[in-house]
This record gives structure tokens, sequence and C-alpha cells, in this order.
């Protein structure tokens, strides 16, 4: 802009008289200075900002970070933060103790959570990826912002049993996180808000979307004949509930596990409407080769008792998903080219990644 006006005056004729030559000068000067420190305090911060991943076949995500800016020392804050003990009343229990990397941020062969002194909660816990295309949380999508999720499992008396202002007493006293708070958000005073978007930036961050399926549709992989068949099988019968690329349409579905639910309404516990009885959230099948075990109770141990629960073992009740009725009909050789299909689902891009890895 400078250098235009200055060719302006020189070039159509005018010479700029001398105080004004020096007063540019003097702007530019400062414009420089401005950009440099402002520039050198970003680095000195390690607060770079981060490019979120977004795969070109999803749809727009329903966080985008427009008042928690993805960067550099705020993702590692929330990871620092993920796998931290400290969360819980007893330094034992971290996010990261039911969300492991290994299974895509699921719970490896545990049916149901694992808490503080061995407690066990009511429910599988879920795996972590693609968060940031949801719109609610947990099975029964108790919480519908990712910035609050984290509140369920670190006050619950059977995971983490903490509270929230001693979490945040615990963090301030610490010789480490004053500073890393600082560097992330410019102050070295701790609160809930700054916790919780920090955690929130670090899971928003977990994408997936690297496996074969993903290789075979971006046109570098290619599918074998059962893969491929398992994939026209997956359309005609479960991609009504699992949508791609997704795989989940986030729905509450009763899938006809149980005919009664008193132990567990699901849905229903948090509309405490009747028909939302037995309704849990439709699942992603993204990596769901490695997240066993299977249902908002884990009760299936593998894929293959999964889809013959859905071949013969549903049960009928009043809120059960019409298209589950009469089951799905399955030879045992299109069950077979189904769970081909599925295990391309796996990212293992993802699963490896060592961003999301303790530090």
């Amino acid at each position: 802009m400078f250098r235009k006006l200055w060719m302006h005056l020189h070039f159509g004729g005018m010479h700029p008289p001398l105080d004004l030559y020096f007063n540019m000068n003097k702007i530019i000067l400062i414009f420089i200075l401005v950009v440099s420190i402002y520039s050198c305090k970003r680095e000195d911060c390690n607060d770079a900002i981060i490019s979120f991943n977004q795969p070109a076949t999803f749809p727009p995500p329903v966080y985008t970070f427009q008042n928690n800016e993805l960067t550099q020392s705020g993702f590692e804050l929330g990871r620092k933060l993920f796998y931290d003990p400290i969360l819980s009343k007893d330094n034992t229990i971290s996010c990261g103790s039911c969300h492991q990397q290994v299974v895509a941020f699921a719970h490896g062969e545990h049916k149901l959570s694992h808490g503080i002194k061995g407690l066990l909660g009511t429910r599988n816990s879920p795996a972590l990826f693609n968060i940031a295309w949801q719109n609610a949380f947990f099975w029964d999508g108790g919480s519908n912002s990712i910035e609050v999720q984290p509140v369920g499992p670190i006050t619950n008396p059977v995971e983490m049993d903490e509270t929230i202002s001693n979490v945040i007493s615990k963090l301030q006293s610490t010789s480490y996180y004053p500073s890393m708070f600082q560097n992330a958000f410019g102050k070295d005073t701790i609160t809930s808000q700054l916790m919780l978007r920090a955690l929130a930036q670090f899971m928003a961050a977990m994408v997936s979307a690297d496996s074969k399926y993903d290789q075979y549709k971006n046109g570098t992989a290619t599918f074998n004949s059962d893969e491929l068949n398992g994939y026209q099988i997956f359309r005609q019968h479960c991609e009504s509930c699992h949508k791609e690329p997704l795989f989940t349409d986030l729905s509450y579905r009763n899938n006809g596990l149980d005919i009664a639910f008193g132990r567990d309404a699901g849905r229903a516990q948090i509309t405490l409407l009747p028909l939302d009885s037995g309704k849990f959230k439709v699942p992603s099948l993204r990596n769901i080769a490695v997240t066993s075990p299977y249902m908002h109770d884990g009760r299936f141990n593998s894929l293959s008792l999964v889809i013959d629960h859905y071949r013969t073992g549903i049960k009928q009740s009043t809120t059960l998903d019409s298209q589950l009725i009469s089951g799905i009909s399955l030879t045992a050789a299109e069950k077979l080219a189904l769970l081909s299909f599925l295990n391309t689902l796996t990212d293992y891009t993802f699963i490896n990644d060592k961003r999301f890895s303790e530090q």
C-alpha cells in the first residue's frame, strides 16, 4: 500500500515533501516492527496454528473451533490432560485409561468402563474419533457439547469421581501446567473453561479417514472379491443406519437387544420419553474390527456375534426399530463377505499416529 502511494506521487510528476517521505518511512518501520514482534511472540509461546484435517469426502464438522482456535500449544496441553490421571480423585485414572489408541481409543477387551478403585461403570467405553462431526455425546446423547462432555467422566463416582474445582486446584499447584496454559491461552491462571477447551482441541483433532475403504474410495487401493461383495451387502442391509462416510447417522435406535429396559433405558433417561426406551446412539463402524467388545454394554465379544444378533437374535419390543422387525437375512457366505468389508474400515494410520500418543 505504501509503495503504491510512493510510486503514484513520484511518477505522477509530483515530488512529495520531505516530511511526508520521512513520515511514510516511519509508518512502514512501525508496521514491520509490529509484525515482527507479533510473530516472535507466537513463536515464543509455541502457538502455531494447526490446520484441521477436513477429509474431502466428509460433511462439514459440527465443531469448527470458532471460539477455540486449534493451536500447537493448545493441542499439546489437551493431550497432556487427556493422559494425566491427575483428573481423577485418587490420581490413578486418566481419559486414556479407558480410551486407548491401539484400539481406536476404545477400551480394549473391557465390557464396561473401569474407574478408580476398580469400580465398574454400566456402559462400554465408546471409541473416540471423528467426534468433531458429532452433535451429542455418550451412548444416550447426554451431552451436546464436546467442550462439556469431559465433565461427565471426571465427576462420575464410578469413573474418575473428582470435582472440577479440585481438578483445577491440582493443576494450578503443579510446576508445569500454569506455563502450558500460558502458552496455549495467554493466561497462567487455570480455569475449567480453558481446561475443557484444551481437551476439546485434542479430541476434535482425532480424525480417522485413511482406512483401506477410504483408499478404495479415492482410487489408491482396490477391494478383493470378498471385500467388494461385502461392501454391496453392507450398502443393502446396513447403510440406512451406518451412513457413509462417517458410518453412522448419529441417530438413536433400539436394535433389538432386549425386551425390557429396566436397568438401562438409554436415550429415555435423557428425554424421559417412553418412545425412546431402549434406544442408544448408532456407533460409527469405522475401526470396528479393533474396538471389541460391542454394544452399549459390551455384551458381544466378536463381530461374528454382532452379525448373528441381527440375523437371528432380534428381540421384539414396542420401540424396536422398524427396519429390524424381521431381522437381517444373510447367508453364511454373505456374513463372511460382510466381515471382510468391515475389516477394511480399520485406519492403521490413525491408531499408530504418534501425535495422539502419550508423550
